[in-house]
């Protein structure tokens, strides 16, 4: 396992661009996805995994904190509810070169739950405030929460009533929360747009079965006009992310970007700030994760830990099954080589009866 490659990215922190960015996401965002993500845009603001603070504090934190330099901007998702295991956590978060601290109030699943952190610490709202304060004092760079709009405990009738339903009391609770978290020096407050439901509903079924409510979100900005506010849940299109962007601060995207994301690429553009030359195409792409592969491999690590993550890069385009196909069968050949991931542009365009690209 590489050290840390991050340390020394020269960028501004305080002035992060977080009109996008890519979710935490449990399994999916290490750092080799991450390093693929990045090729799309230059830009946008990439989250790792949530990594518990108790973890950091007492696992093998090279190995968890570990990342590309290549991967700037990127931020932190710390898991915990202890101010003092945070700060630190936090700190020793900073001496990596992490771009942001983020902590994780927003995660409904029980497993979080049950350790006293995720979406259950909206519950707390002032044991949260010392949470922020804690790791601000102790740390240089932005300190942001990812939260929900809400909180529902149970399975019994009121609490499936309370899933779809945003009463004056709701309202007074979050923009409560969201009050405590500002006060004590949040940089941003990342806002999942529909409640979280604990002891009720799986992570998936969270991820669907709430209703969201941009609205509530939006009076969120309302009330809180300079703190930055970055709307996540939902968002799959380059018109409604448009759309949203008038009145919030940034979107936030998950699952989507990881399936699908050339959408990166054209949300890029979509707001006027193509690159300089010729935008990014798949083959160079491809060409791009053939030399980290190649790094990476040399430090003994496995082929299919990097291509699981860049199944989605022809999703939509002609060819994408077969491309799916050869990256994922290739991969688990005990002989697959990086040249695999420089033959696979070829290989769908062969498939699809398409031009061949030259590699850039």
């Amino acid at each position: 396992m590489p050290k840390n490659l991050g340390v020394s990215a020269n960028l501004s922190r305080e002035k992060l661009d977080r009109r996008i960015s890519v979710a935490p996401m449990m399994d999916w965002t290490d750092r080799h996805c991450r390093y693929f993500l990045r090729g799309f845009s230059p830009d946008l603001l990439l989250y790792t995994e949530m990594i518990t603070a108790a973890a950091i504090l007492r696992g093998n934190r090279e190995r968890l904190l570990a990342y590309d330099a290549g991967e700037h901007p990127v931020a932190l998702q710390l898991g915990g509810g202890e101010p003092e295991d945070l700060a630190t956590a936090a700190q020793i978060g900073a001496q990596f070169g992490y771009d942001e601290i983020n902590l994780n109030c927003g995660c409904p699943s029980d497993r979080v739950h049950s350790g006293a952190f995720g979406a259950c610490l909206m519950l707390e709202p002032e044991r949260v405030a010392d949470c922020i304060a804690a790791m601000r004092a102790a740390v240089g760079i932005p300190v942001t929460v990812k939260m929900r709009i809400g909180v529902v405990t149970g399975q019994d009738a009121a609490a499936r009533q309370a899933i779809g339903a945003c009463t004056e009391a709701d309202i007074e609770a979050l923009l409560g929360f969201v009050s405590a978290v500002s006060a004590a020096g949040v940089a941003a407050v990342i806002v999942h747009a529909r409640k979280a439901v604990l002891g009720g509903l799986s992570p998936k079924q969270n991820r669907e079965v709430p209703p969201l409510r941009y609205d509530v979100v939006r009076t969120v900005k309302e009330h809180f006009p300079q703190l930055p506010v970055i709307l996540n849940g939902g968002l799959r299109q380059v018109g409604s992310i448009r759309e949203a962007l008038s009145w919030c601060d940034g979107v936030m995207l998950g699952r989507e970007a990881y399936h699908r994301p050339w959408l990166l690429v054209e949300l890029h553009a979509a707001l006027g700030e193509a690159r300089a030359g010729r935008p990014p195409d798949r083959t160079a792409l491809l060409a791009r994760m053939a030399t980290y592969a190649e790094r990476e491999l040399a430090r003994g690590e496995r082929l299919p830990s990097i291509t699981r993550h860049m199944l989605g890069l022809y999703a939509g385009e002609p060819g994408a099954r077969e491309y799916r196909r050869y990256l994922s069968e290739g991969a688990r050949d005990p002989q697959a080589s990086a040249e695999l991931l420089r033959r696979a542009a070829p290989a769908v365009a062969a498939a699809a009866g398409l031009p061949i690209q030259a590699a850039k």
